[in-house]
């Protein structure tokens, strides 16, 4: 594969020359001409929902850093949106929904969907971007993880004790586990139309699997992933889509998520890369995982870290270096080129 997919072999654990970058929400708020475009929508939602915006979102930080993928921009509470229970965003509240799922009959009721009818902004979207790309690089797709989105539209919107989610997953965990089933099928099919559509690579967002307990992150947040992983089309064309699971504070989980049966897995902050390496064995390829926050920091400090991360992964392939977790808004981009240029320097020894 050329330089240019160097992102899709390090997921692979083929050869590369250097370390791949990217970094999750790298199309977001901290670009001003992201906010210029925010505004000309009207709303978080039209902009997700307008494929042209949604492409033009997508490859604004290409166009200024030296990244090995592009992500598709979407929300992880899309297929939630498309069963009908009434997604909006308020202003400091964030994502909340007009009609949460709370009992037996909720769950039942919920449709199934068909991607490309209920969400077709959304391929339309992967269609236009990788137009658009034209073989530059690769178009990643992603969704919520079945547990993450179960949090949503139980909770009704974001939560700090996930108390009515916990509630029910303890009270009635065969309806907790119907709800998951429901959703992984929801999720996999929708996946796999954003890789019919042309993504080349696809990410499962499990935001909220490490407030689980570690029974518990296994039998539902682990098991609806593996689900999902199980019904994915990952053959095209002659070639893998590889896969990846990031699972936010589930770093004490690697072991168990290295036999999911994904390609790779994302690493928040918190966990030590080369310890993470060894083990997962080489069972997978490795994502991340550069504390965020480490962008606000002087571009000298920002190279020392990144040559950290490096580092601490040591040679060979298998490593796609990212954040721990999104990008801040208030961000400088030179901070985030400061990161990308570190990644390209730094990197090459670790591949001779």
């Amino acid at each position: 594969m050329s330089e240019s997919y160097c992102f899709i072999d390090a997921l692979l654990k083929r050869p590369v020359s250097r370390t791949p970058v990217w970094f999750m929400r790298q199309a977001g708020r901290y670009l001003p001409e992201y906010r210029q475009v925010r505004q000309r929508a009207g709303s978080f939602m039209s902009l997700c929902t307008h494929p042209e915006l949604a492409c033009e979102v997508t490859l604004q930080p290409l166009r200024r850093f030296r990244l090995d993928a592009a992500i598709l921009f979407s929300d992880i509470l899309t297929i939630p949106d498309a069963m009908g229970l009434g997604l909006a965003f308020k202003e400091g509240e964030g994502p909340c929904f007009e009609r949460p799922v709370r009992s037996a009959e909720d769950i039942e009721r919920l449709p199934a969907i068909d991607p490309e009818a209920d969400l077709g902004y959304v391929m339309d979207a992967v269609r236009l971007i990788r137009r658009e790309l034209n073989g530059k690089i690769p178009l990643i797709g992603f969704a919520g993880s079945p547990w993450t989105l179960a949090t949503y539209m139980v909770e009704g919107g974001s939560s700090r004790d996930f108390r009515r989610v916990k509630t029910l997953m303890y009270q009635r965990p065969e309806l907790m586990s119907r709800l998951l089933d429901k959703l992984s099928l929801a999720v996999a099919d929708y996946l796999n139309a954003q890789i019919a559509a042309g993504a080349q690579a696809v990410m499962l967002f499990d935001t909220w699997g490490g407030v689980l307990t570690p029974v518990d992150y296994r039998n539902f947040s682990l098991e609806a992933a593996r689900k999902v992983r199980q019904r994915l089309n990952t053959e095209k064309d002659g070639g893998r889509i590889p896969t990846i699971l990031f699972t936010k504070g589930g770093g004490q989980w690697l072991e168990a998520q290295s036999r999911a049966g994904f390609d790779a897995l994302g690493l928040d902050w918190t966990c030590d890369i080369g310890q993470a390496r060894r083990r997962v064995g080489g069972q997978v390829a490795l994502q991340g995982n550069l504390d965020p926050i480490t962008l606000f920091a002087p571009p000298e400090v920002i190279r020392d870290r990144v040559a950290d991360v490096l580092r601490g992964y040591g040679p060979g392939t298998g490593h796609v270096f990212n954040l721990g977790h999104g990008i801040l808004p208030t961000v400088e981009p030179a901070h985030v080129e400061a990161m990308v240029e570190a990644v390209h320097e730094l990197s090459p020894p670790l591949h001779r």
